[in-house]
């Protein structure tokens, strides 16, 4: 049951999160499109880590390169999704106000996505597959 709560929790959190985003594009103020853009960071983010779990063998406890080169990459794809709307803003191509809630909708959406690699990264008691 507790994986149920989690997910429900996880889903709210990240509806929570995009509804930031889409304050953020919509509200008459703002009224600019631009941010959208970071859907393509929220999909591309999880991939390399999932990618290399499939790829690695947890059975060694050392450090190795290819999670090391997930973990790097995945690090780069949240950091440029930080720095476009602070680019954008810059730039006048979206006002402060919709980069400040498209970057609430960031912490809130990656924090949901490490939430669900915290949750369900161990294959211990939940599975898809019941």
């Amino acid at each position: 049951m507790a994986g149920i709560k989690a997910l429900i929790s996880l889903s709210f959190g990240g509806a929570i999160g995009l509804m930031f985003l889409m304050l953020g594009c919509a509200l008459p103020v703002y009224d600019k499109y631009w941010p959208l853009f970071l859907l393509f960071f929220y999909i591309l983010s999880p991939i390399p880590y999932c990618i290399s779990r499939r790829v690695v063998d947890d059975t060694d406890s050392a450090s190795n390169a290819c999670k090391e080169l997930a973990i790097f990459l995945t690090t780069g794809i949240v950091i440029s999704a930080f720095g476009l709307p602070i680019i954008f803003a810059r730039a006048e191509v979206i006002a402060w106000g919709a980069c400040a809630l498209v970057l609430t909708g960031n912490v809130v959406i990656f924090g949901t996505i490490l939430g669900f690699f915290l949750v369900f990264g161990s294959n211990d008691d939940f599975s898809w597959q019941q």
